[in-house]
């Protein structure tokens, strides 16, 4: 049976931290008992620390899967990054019981944060004399369509919402403007379905041969005296990956809770304690690329990376969608009024969803016209993109 500690040098690594994580959550858990600073400090650093761990194990797998399997790393990094939302919806899902306005707010901003990190990260990548990142031939082929798709629904949605609110107003009747739970499911439903083709269309493009569009394209291979790591093993670094990343989730939306109602009674905007959940919740996405990126698995990283932007729109977003017409549904969340609204038109919910039309277009423009990013286009990007979250956190 191959030693799974002979295929990578991380094993140690992940399991130190999963360990030295545990034990901090267990100690804020069944040792602390009052909501305070030290009991944030520990949730939050194990919380994290598990999250790392649980990153470390998913790279492990998707790097053993592909080189067994023949496949560009491309396409086993944009699965890795599915999986990495487990903690993000599992932290979203405590979010949207205990205040669905605020949830349905944070998911919206991990578009924006997560765009940020992209543009920061292709400051980063390695460059070619003329100061130009390739880019995976994957992420030019059909990750731009999703840009494009984002765009256009976000620019949609918002208008829809700004044509409710604005044709609503003095009807008299005294109704909340509001999504309602069929207008959650329907909206969640449609979005899901994009994510469903785009992830079957990348599989069956890119798992195969083509023609690579740099050296790192090229499907993973392995050395002459490597050997292949066995499927069972695979299958428990995977498990065991997003196990790790419910816990890790689970604690860090907890910190995130407690950090955000100590910023609320400090006077800060709502807005500003979103973009923190957000954030936090994005952190298992965050850890993988910069953990692939210092291993050289730019593939691997810049998946992540543009997964944690494209899986927004068409995972993240709809999954809470459908989440909190269920909480209603089920009474977990009482309704806004008698038509079974969920969500209320405002400034915050209508200026988060419209906001990140800019977004995906600057990224979808930088992105497709050549399949590289130079420095201008990754500094339009970064500017783009924090503009949007300072707009937001300061006159939100």
């Amino acid at each position: 049976m191959t030693d799974p500690t002979k295929n990578t040098s991380h094993s140690k690594q992940w399991l130190w931290l999963v360990t030295i994580g545990l034990v901090l959550i267990a100690i804020a858990t069944f040792l602390i008992q009052t909501h305070g600073l030290l009991l944030a400090v520990l949730l939050g650093s194990g919380g994290l620390l598990v999250v790392f761990a649980a990153s470390e194990m998913m790279i492990i797998a998707v790097d053993a899967y592909a080189k067994r399997k023949k496949i560009n790393s491309f396409v086993a990094g944009t699965m890795a990054g599915l999986s990495s939302n487990i903690p993000e919806l599992v932290m979203l899902a405590f979010i949207l019981m205990a205040t669905p306005r605020v949830g349905f707010i944070v998911t919206v901003l991990t578009l924006h944060v997560g765009a940020a990190v992209f543009g920061l990260y292709c400051g980063i990548l390695p460059r070619d004399i003329e100061g130009d990142a390739h880019l995976p031939k994957p992420l030019v082929n059909l990750s731009t369509d999703l840009y494009a798709a984002a765009a256009g629904v976000f620019f949609s949605l918002g208008v829809i919402m700004m044509l409710m609110k604005v044709f609503s107003a003095g009807t008299g009747d005294g109704v909340p403007v509001s999504l309602s739970v069929i207008d959650l499911y329907v909206f969640g439903s449609i979005l899901l379905a994009v994510q469903v083709v785009a992830t079957t269309r990348l599989v069956t493009r890119f798992s195969g041969s083509h023609a690579p569009a740099s050296i790192e394209d090229v499907p993973v291979d392995i050395a002459g005296h490597e050997e292949l790591m066995s499927v069972r093993t695979i299958m428990a670094f995977g498990v065991a990956g997003l196990f790790a990343s419910v816990i890790g989730g689970h604690s860090v939306g907890e910190f995130a809770s407690i950090l955000v109602e100590g910023l609320r009674e400090a006077g800060y905007s709502e807005m500003f304690g979103a973009v923190i959940l957000s954030a936090f919740a994005s952190a298992g996405a965050f850890v993988m690329i910069g953990t692939a990126h210092f291993q050289q698995k730019y593939n691997i990283a810049m998946a992540n990376a543009s997964g944690a932007i494209t899986q927004v729109p068409f995972l993240v977003l709809p999954v809470a969608m459908i989440l909190l017409a269920v909480f209603t549904q089920t009474g977990v969340i009482p309704a806004l009024d008698e038509f079974q609204g969920v969500i209320p038109i405002d400034i915050h919910t209508t200026s988060a969803i419209l906001l990140g039309f800019p977004s995906m277009l600057v990224l979808w423009k930088a992105v497709q016209d050549d399949g590289k990013v130079n420095w201008v286009e990754t500094t339009t990007m970064i500017s783009i993109f924090l503009l949007v979250i300072y707009l937001l956190v300061a006159h939100g």
